[in-house]
């Protein structure tokens, strides 16, 4: 097992805030770090898609008011009329147990857990493996199979990619259905094609609703539900009083590097490397890993229609730091960063490349290998 980095996270927000939410996709890890902090055979653990657990909470204030300690609740969007009975008991003096509740469904229980324990809840999301978990020696399988430990532990190319490829299949079939789609499966399988094309890009919603013969509001639906289900990411645009007109639409891409490579059939490295897609799968790749290292408060692209652009920007503890993600041996400065660089007031700008050293590009450009973590404050 490859201990999870998170663990500390989650361990300092639990000391501080009687109720932690660890929100991320299914499979991400989340059930398997929740067990080494309390075992899935105590009183103190309820998995709601356990029947067992589900009758133990049919008188859910006398269940839980009893219990001490730390007290897991997975899955927890299923019920979502505990949140109100969490912040009674979040409010006992001397906190006799805190709670950690998981969950698969992002807006919903964020909004859940917001309204109702506003005060007393901390968020954290947990994604798939990080390469500071995995080790940068295994940053290629990393980038080809993605983070979901089951699929970057499979014992081959071939078992990952199978393995992949029914995560699609669950997740069309059973995760999409219990948040309210009605489509058929196969017109959801057509939809994931079509927004892998769009990796790294603007979607186009009225090709893929006329493609498709849906609506363009029910594209945008099925987009959000998607992004709930932390499938896949909508970059928003930057947008301040400049001078310069500015891109208004959010860029797509697909969260898991390794889901994306099997929507697009690519089991390998060779394969990859040869595709015409590779500039686009790295920038998606780097991009997630940047954001779940930097943990920033806010994060956009930012694009004007003369053409200059930055893939990331990132907003933190009042600081403006710009990233470009190349996938070039020995990437140079270019007119578009000089000019994010002055209209965005960025304190930094850093490209990120696959080489093996950091350098200095001009001032404040470094070029930072994408095996090492940007050094941001």
């Amino acid at each position: 097992m490859i201990p999870r980095a998170a663990a500390h996270v989650v361990g300092k927000a639990l000391r501080r805030s009687p109720v932690v939410a660890l929100v991320g996709a299914r499979q991400s890890g989340k059930t398997t770090l929740a067990r080494q902090l309390v075992s899935p055979d105590s009183a103190n653990y309820f998995d709601l898609e356990d029947p067992l657990s589900l009758a133990r909470l049919d008188e859910p204030m006398t269940a839980l008011g009893r219990l001490r300690g730390l007290v897991v609740l997975d899955e927890v969007q299923r019920r979502p009329e505990l949140f109100p009975v969490l912040r009674v008991l979040a409010d006992r003096e001397g906190i006799p147990a805190r709670f950690l509740v998981l969950g698969s469904a992002g807006p919903d229980l964020l909004r859940q857990g917001s309204e109702s324990l506003a005060g007393r809840i901390e968020i954290l999301e947990l994604g798939g493996f990080g390469l500071e978990e995995v080790g940068t020696g295994n940053l290629d399988a990393l980038w080809v199979r993605g983070g979901f430990p089951r699929a970057f532990l499979a014992e081959s190319d071939e078992d990952s990619m199978i393995w992949r490829r029914n995560y699609t299949r669950a997740l069309i079939e059973r995760d999409l259905p219990a948040v309210g789609s009605r489509l058929p499966p196969v017109t959801i399988h057509r939809l994931l094609l079509m927004l892998a094309a769009y990796h790294g890009q603007i979607v186009n919603i009225a090709a893929i609703s006329a493609s498709l013969g849906l609506t363009q509001p029910t594209v945008r639906r099925y987009l959000d539900l998607l992004e709930g289900l932390f499938l896949v990411r909508q970059l928003r645009p930057w947008s301040e009083n400049l001078r310069k007109r500015q891109v208004k639409r959010p860029r797509l891409y697909f969260r898991d590097s390794g889901v994306y490579h099997q929507l697009m059939g690519l089991a390998t490295m060779d394969a990859l490397l040869r595709d015409p897609r590779l500039g686009a799968s790295w920038e998606g790749f780097v991009l997630e890993r940047v954001i779940a290292e930097a943990a920033p408060e806010q994060a956009y692209f930012w694009r004007t229609h003369a053409g200059a652009e930055l893939d990331l920007l990132l907003r933190k503890g009042g600081r403006r730091i710009g990233v470009e993600i190349k996938w070039a041996d020995a990437p140079r400065p270019t007119k578009s960063m000089r000019t994010a660089i002055e209209d965005l007031r960025l304190d930094r700008l850093f490209v990120v490349y696959p080489g093996p050293l950091r350098f200095d590009l001009g001032e404040r450009i470094t070029a930072v290998p994408a095996r090492e973590p940007l050094p941001i404050p």
